[in-house]
């Protein structure tokens, strides 16, 4: 959708010989474009929860929150936290989970481990390791798997053999990567408790944390479980709204031609927005480009197209 997005705004700008923007300027502005629209579609489910409470909202086909709720669970994972140091994690990040948290739902502790080990054969589907008993252990279909080398999870679909699971993700792609199996029915929510009430909490037996309930607390890029018996790998699990991934036109340069688009370019990035916003995403960028070449007209030509959204955008101002 990128090159198209790309194509549309460049041809609106040539037709009146507005200006050019560079490939970098327009993965800037594009970048900009879809994360308002991503913070606006929260504004608007906000908006619109509250409308269907009311009984102000249609139903089947009128439904606009269910669109804004499929929009939103694009950017819901659930991940294993990485160990910082002993019940100490990290905040999902870049490095840590591969994207970064914009609203945390909900920390799931696990404290019952079956097992843990490394797998010694890659085989698509499946979890093998030939030094295991997997069908001595009680797991049953469900149950959580960890890959504590690429923090990836699955879930178990069923016990093949002593060394063979089944799972319903490819989340072992080299051999000797660790991993560890949680059972899924012992999982207790954490409850979010703040700085100022953490040592409080925990000096009274009746308000302290314990593996039944458990709690959590962030401080900068790091979150502290309790109690401190939750410090094996994987047995934290976040599940969170992530943060879009900024999008990429990526190029090859013709000799003495205009930037060709190359998406087979390694750092190459799509919008991650539905294509129904593809229109909602040219209006917007076409706004940054006005005001960074100066054109009045192509700023308020952005602007007067999202205007022209209005019944539907209305709940996002």
């Amino acid at each position: 959708m990128i090159n198209e997005v790309r194509n549309t705004v460049l041809s609106i700008l040539n037709k009146n010989n507005y200006g050019y923007i560079s490939p970098s300027d327009f993965n800037l502005f594009a970048a900009q474009a879809q994360m308002e629209m991503f913070e606006e579609a929260f504004s608007a489910y906000n908006k619109l929860s509250v409308g269907q409470n009311m009984k102000q909202m249609y139903e089947g086909y009128g439904d606009i929150l269910q669109t804004y709720e499929e929009l939103l669970e694009i950017f819901n994972v659930t991940k294993p936290l990485s160990n910082y140091l002993g019940n100490v994690y990290y905040s999902p990040s870049l490095i840590t989970t591969g994207d970064s948290s914009y609203l945390i739902s909900r920390v799931i502790c696990y404290p019952t481990q079956y097992a843990f080990g490394s797998n010694t054969t890659v085989v698509s589907g499946q979890l093998v390791d030939a030094a295991a008993s997997f069908n001595t252990l009680g797991i049953v279909a469900g149950d959580v798997v960890v890959n504590s080398t690429t923090n990836q999870i699955a879930q178990v679909i069923q016990v093949v053999s002593s060394t063979v699971i089944n799972i319903n993700n490819d989340i072992f792609t080299i051999p000797g990567e660790g991993f560890a199996i949680y059972k899924a029915s012992s999982a207790v929510e954490a409850e979010k408790i703040t700085q100022d009430k953490l040592v409080l909490l925990n000096t009274s037996l009746l308000t302290a944390s314990s593996v039944l309930f458990p709690t959590y607390s962030l401080q900068g890029d790091k979150i502290t479980v309790m109690p401190p018996s939750y410090r094996l790998i994987g047995q934290v699990v976040m599940n969170y709204f992530r943060y879009p991934l900024a999008p990429k036109w990526t190029y090859i340069n013709l000799l003495g031609g205009e930037p060709v688009f190359d998406q087979t370019q390694p750092d190459y990035q799509d919008f991650e927005l539905p294509i129904d916003y593809e229109y909602k995403l040219v209006t917007k960028i076409l706004e940054y480009a006005g005001m960074s070449i100066r054109e009045t007209e192509v700023a308020q030509f952005g602007m007067a197209q999202q205007a022209h959204e209005e019944p539907t955008l209305s709940v996002q101002q």
